[in-house]
């Protein structure tokens, strides 16, 4: 592995040593150290701010934000063109020690804690720069391995993708079901030892570059619920009948690799089968609530990101004589911005203490991920109109997380699902 726990800091490939993400028994806010909280700070992207964070955070944090300004912005826009990030990227972040970093230790990930997890996705917000899948790799497809596969698969995917020498991804979607999970009708049939795999999924991040892909399948069709009949399979690049179609041209992300996928009688050995027979439906319902937080988090840190791109842009742009911060419809919407954005922040990482005490639950999950996805809509319209004209070009940051924020509402379960879910709870007796 490019990267290694050396005397309380990773060691790089080239000889440098950068700080490693705090170990959760090391990471809790011990009340010693007084730290601004958001509405308070000269600017909400501030280092060292937030209870949640130590001083060691901070240090991790400018890190990474250096690794998003020198390995990522640079050449964000050529990846825009492309469709997909470079795989040298990947590896590179892997030296770094950005990826797996709360994937266990001897699991072959970096064994830090949620907050330094946390501090990737946000920095990547910060970097306006949505091409990478790093969350998707890292944080949804790793710890399904971590928590459910063999000692074989464990040994034999995490290492190389805490390395960024293995690209995860997960398949879910399929052309005729998006939040409906149990309606899939992707199949997997038995043929003695081995699987048969048919189907197609589609909106897969990370599709095109995967190496490992994560398949939600159908393996009981006279189960008492669909849900009661479906497993999970780790399905690699490269084996006889997995196709992957095109990359799909979307509206915005539009530097994040995303594709269909087809299974044509693809054969699976059995070893191939993640965690239990049919019970793929039950270990989805519980790593849920750590993808809704992660995009809860990415709006979040997007809407601090736009806050201030906004902010500096009308302090500078003239209209009437004088600048449009200093008019009052201006300076009234900055300060509704604000008011939403800190009140969001302290929820989110409210949630992020919870998951990190293992607390959080799927109904709170669904309100940050809800809540956060809608302000960050509603702070990039507002934030495009502030800009005028020029905010609709796209040469300007804000026009692209414009169009970036509006799939936050859709992928993880819409928000409609999200109020579902939430009204579950509320009404349940």
């Amino acid at each position: 592995m490019a990267a290694r726990l050396v005397h309380g800091s990773l060691r790089l490939g080239i000889g440098q040593c950068v700080p490693r993400p705090l170990r959760s028994s090391r990471c809790s806010y011990s009340g010693v150290e007084e730290r601004l909280e958001t509405p308070f700070a000269k600017k909400l992207t501030d280092i060292g701010i937030r209870r949640i964070f130590s001083s060691e955070h901070d240090i991790f944090r400018e890190s990474v934000r250096k690794f998003f300004q020198e390995e990522v912005i640079p050449y964000h826009t050529e990846w825009e063109k492309a469709g997909e990030v470079s795989r040298e990227l990947w590896e590179k972040a892997g030296k770094q020690g950005l990826l797996g970093i709360n994937t266990e230790k001897h699991h072959g990930g970096i064994g830090g804690d949620v907050y330094s997890a946390a501090i990737v996705w946000e920095e990547q917000a910060y970097s306006n720069c949505t091409g990478p899948g790093f969350a998707i790799h890292s944080n949804i497809v790793m710890p399904y391995i971590s928590n459910y596969g063999s000692e074989e698969q464990i040994k034999r995917f995490l290492p190389q993708m805490t390395a960024g020498k293995c690209i995860g991804a997960i398949a879910m979607t399929e052309p005729g079901t998006g939040s409906d999970l149990q309606g899939i009708r992707t199949n997997a049939k038995k043929d003695g030892s081995d699987w048969i795999l048919n189907g197609s999924k589609v909106f897969i991040s990370n599709g095109w570059l995967s190496d490992i892909v994560l398949v939600m399948s159908v393996t009981n069709r006279e189960a008492q619920s669909p849900a009661h009949g479906i497993s999970l399979f780790l399905v690699e690049n490269g084996m006889k009948g997995f196709i992957k179609g095109q990359k799909l041209h979307k509206m915005g992300l539009k530097a994040q690799d995303t594709a269909e996928l087809f299974f044509e009688d693809v054969r699976l050995p059995a070893s191939a089968l993640l965690g239990e027979e049919n019970k793929g439906f039950y270990y989805i319902v519980k790593q849920l609530p750590q993808e809704r937080l992660i995009i809860a988090e990415l709006g979040v840190s997007a809407s601090e990101f736009m806050f201030e791109e906004t902010r500096n842009y009308v302090k500078q742009r003239k209209a009437f004589r004088k600048t449009l911060a200093h008019m009052q419809a201006v300076k009234h919407k900055l300060a509704e911005l604000k008011t939403r954005i800190c009140v969001t922040r302290a929820f989110v990482d409210s949630c992020l203490q919870l998951h990190e005490e293992k607390r959080l639950d799927p109904a709170t999950a669904a309100m940050a991920k809800y809540w956060a996805s809608e302000i960050q809509n509603i702070v990039a319209y507002d934030c495009v109109q502030l800009h005028g004209g020029w905010g609709y070009m796209w040469e300007y940051p804000i026009a692209k997380a414009y169009v970036d924020a509006r799939a936050q509402t859709i992928y993880g379960g819409t928000n409609e699902i999200m109020k579902e879910l939430i009204a579950k709870e509320i009404i349940c007796d």
